[in-house]
């Protein structure tokens, strides 16, 4: 029987949210941090951009696979907080101050698990050194399951002006057998308190979870339409139980099928088009008059751990607390992972840098080739890329098109845009490293 294109290209290969992708970085000290951040000062790219993470949630959904933590004692979480705090004094005087920030962006685990009127000090501190640009992008990530009406409106109070909700799914069977709690409040009721307040809406869904078919799935995405969100977000399930073996309990549950998910995607992508929403690079859906189709349409679509965003929001991006990556211009810094050691570090006055990655100046022209791929479904190929077997290959199968040094996914191709790239990733020509699917 003859293999199908989603069986052939649905293999590992990596997200490409950074490159090289994260699991290449190795030892990196704090002085090789701080060389880097004084190089970043004089790059072309002068925007400064913040993201912190809170690790902890008041419960582990069994899919995530970020860098997530059951909630600690209130002891433990102040030491945190106060250390964030420590590490913003350790980092904003190494940042010239004619720089300007342009986007605050907060990951976790649930950053909302933090009382609203502590992150609103993290933003006034963050907000106290460095001017900003005009209306910069202050987002955080929110679990809907533990606010209150009230507590969106303190969220409001401290400066947030992008909400990324992670509703994952609104069919409460499939919620309950990933461990994830639903909304608290009526999502009608959020979008009116968001809105009053002049906020940005983000709603944040997975697909290819136990329990989910491509009917269910569209129902879900049917209802979000009707929220008329600013943005909507299909994130394809990653199943890494080999980084977290949490993930297992799904495989018990039952996961769809390739072809299953395939599907739940490509009927979610219809319904949305027909809605008046644009897709924007893998996972994004945004209406027409949003900045980011701006972005696409002038070349100006950026990407990085945060997802996707624009060049205007963005720039070189320095992180803090436990795992943050900064991604700077000639290098990736990662802090620890360890919550404990990451006090115990701060509180020494050092930078908690563990892992990192310096780019040759080769990689640094890789990185931009890829992102142009990631971001717009096409790029200039390398002179050295011209003659690729592996890409002229991707052509016959109807993946991409070739003229010249010149690729562009075709529409059937868009799903394996990550093949395309690894395609001409020398890094990902002899490596035993582990990735996700495509889908």
């Amino acid at each position: 029987m003859q293999q199908s294109v989603t069986e052939k290209y649905n293999i590992p290969v990596p997200r490409y949210t950074s490159y090289p992708p994260a699991n290449y970085f190795r030892a990196f000290s704090e002085e090789d941090y701080m060389k880097a951040v004084s190089q970043s000062n004089n790059c072309t790219d002068r925007h400064v951009s913040f993201y912190l993470h809170l690790p902890f949630c008041h419960h582990l959904c069994h899919y995530c696979a970020c860098n997530s933590y059951a909630m600690r004692s209130p002891e433990v979480v102040s030491q945190y907080l106060k250390a964030l705090h420590q590490e913003i004094d350790l980092l904003l005087p190494l940042i010239v101050s004619d720089r300007q920030v342009s986007q605050i962006h907060y990951g976790g685990g649930s950053p909302t698990a933090i009382a609203p009127d502590a992150i609103r000090l993290l933003n006034q501190h963050l907000l106290s050194v460095l001017d900003t640009i005009e209306r910069p992008e202050i987002a955080i990530e929110c679990h809907p399951g533990y606010l209150s009406l009230t507590s969106w409106k303190q969220l409001l109070e401290a400066g947030f002006t992008r909400f990324s909700i992670g509703v994952q799914d609104f069919d409460t069977d499939v919620l309950r057998i990933v461990n994830r709690r639903p909304s608290q409040e009526a999502l009608p009721d959020i979008f009116s308190v968001l809105r009053d307040g002049g906020a940005r809406i983000n709603l944040d869904f997975l697909y290819g979870l136990p329990g989910q078919t491509t009917d269910s799935f569209c129902r879900t995405i049917d209802y979000a339409i009707s929220l008329h969100p600013d943005r909507l977000v299909t994130f394809s399930y990653a199943h890494v139980p080999w980084l977290k073996r949490q993930q297992l309990v799904l495989e018990k549950a039952g996961l769809p099928t390739n072809e299953e998910k395939a599907r739940m995607f490509l009927k979610a992508e219809q319904r949305l088009i027909e809605a008046g929403y644009v897709r924007i690079g893998m996972d994004h859906f945004v209406l027409p008059d949003d900045e980011l189709y701006q972005a696409m349409c002038n070349g100006q679509l950026h990407r990085n751990f945060q997802g996707y965003c624009t060049r205007r929001t963005t720039g070189q991006v320095y992180a803090f607390g436990a795992t943050g990556i900064s991604q700077l211009e000639t290098a990736y810094a990662q802090n620890t992972k360890d919550i404990d050691t990451y006090i115990a570090t701060v509180n020494r006055g050092h930078l908690p840098v563990s892992k990192g990655y310096s780019l040759t100046t080769e990689e640094q022209q890789i990185r931009q080739v890829i992102e142009q791929l990631m971001c717009n479904y096409h790029m200039e190929l390398p002179d050295d890329q011209i003659n690729n077997p592996r890409l002229k290959e991707m052509a016959d199968d109807g993946l991409i098109t070739l003229r010249g040094n010149m690729v562009a996914m075709t529409k059937e191709g868009q799903p394996f845009v990550r093949n395309v790239a690894a395609a001409i990733d020398p890094l990902m020509q002899n490596t035993q490293k582990l990735f996700s699917k495509p889908i």
